[in-house]
């Protein structure tokens, strides 16, 4: 069983920045996928960014070039930056992990960013 603990959401003003994190119970050394997920209201969850255990690095085309996922084994956190950011990203963030096939959830953060 894997716990996973997000923090780091908030209100922002379009352009402003912020920084997620998603800390897990667990050693993360053997987490074959980690990433962050986001729903906005009415719409269905979908895929933000996303790393995977060799190390490959997946972003939402929606994201790329302003978000930066990464990870830190030490601390068994998974971080998700974000900056010039946009009204349409607002929404419920959701960290997930996958260990041995098996999909774990956050409880989730919510970012706003207003116009």
């Amino acid at each position: 069983q894997v716990q996973l603990v997000e923090s780091g959401g908030g209100s922002v003003q379009a352009g402003g920045a912020l920084r997620l994190s998603c800390a897990a119970s667990t050693s993360i050394f053997s987490i074959t996928l980690m990433g962050w997920y986001r729903q906005a209201p009415g719409k269905q969850r979908e895929l933000v960014a996303l790393i995977i255990s060799r190390g490959s690095i997946n972003y939402a085309d929606s994201v790329k070039g302003r978000f930066t996922i990464s990870r830190d084994n030490a601390k068994n956190t998974v971080y998700l930056q974000m900056n010039s950011l946009k009204p349409e990203d607002t929404g419920i963030y959701y960290c997930k992990m996958v260990r041995s096939g098996l999909p774990y959830w956050g409880q989730g953060t919510q970012v706003t960013v207003s116009s």
